[in-house]
């Protein structure tokens, strides 16, 4: 417990080392001093971690704590291992903007305008309402999504409608341009057929004059 209480102190240390190598690197000041403690300090992080895994593993397996509270300290130890991965990845970003608020989070701390969101304030929409209250005022919003959603499956429906007569108008009206085609042909072929017929009138009544 205490090699426990120990490695959680050098993760803060490290956030606020990432933090304060962060604000050195935007103000254009040299951080290079402070990389090479970061960098020494994540790796005896690391270090302390395996220790705790090691001591861990080694409890319980000769009984000297019970099954459930070495579930509950390895549950810890997976927190430790999950924040250095994330401290790690903080520093290899060299200060960019979401690492401070990454770095806050760790620290317990908000910094930068940096706001909680579990500690943002109810709407005014809510506040003094009941359960039962805010169940009926929910329920009201569902119906009136679902009323807005059935307007819309109603419009939606006439433009397929409107949609279907167009395209039935425009088969109709093709019928009639291919009919018209149609008549116009047998015409044209009619006319060529007399045009003929009437020269060879024509060159009949010639020879018998």
């Amino acid at each position: 417990l205490s090699l426990y209480d120990a490695t959680c102190q050098i993760a803060q240390e490290i956030a606020e080392k990432i933090q304060e190598r962060n604000r050195y690197q935007r103000n254009g000041e040299s951080s290079a001093k402070l990389n090479v403690i970061i960098r020494s300090s994540l790796q005896n992080l690391r270090e302390k971690i395996d220790q705790l895994k090691d001591l861990l593993l080694r409890a319980v397996s000769t009984r000297q704590i019970t099954q459930l509270e070495g579930d509950r300290r390895q549950n810890l130890v997976d927190d430790l291992l999950t924040r250095q991965k994330q401290l790690q990845a903080s520093y290899k970003n060299e200060g960019t903007e979401p690492d401070v608020i990454r770095s806050s989070l760790m620290t317990g701390g908000v910094k930068r305008g940096v706001t909680n969101p579990w500690l943002l304030e109810e709407s005014e929409e809510t506040r003094g309402l009941g359960f039962d209250d805010l169940r009926q005022q929910q329920r009201r919003i569902i119906e009136e999504q679902d009323a807005g959603l059935d307007a819309l499956s109603s419009i939606i429906s006439r433009q397929k409608q409107m949609g279907q007569e167009i395209g039935n108008e425009l088969d109709e009206q093709n019928e009639i341009i291919d009919d018209l085609t149609n008549l116009v042909e047998n015409t044209d072929d009619k006319l060529r057929n007399q045009t003929r017929h009437v020269k060879m009138v024509d060159k009949k009544s010639t020879s018998c004059g």
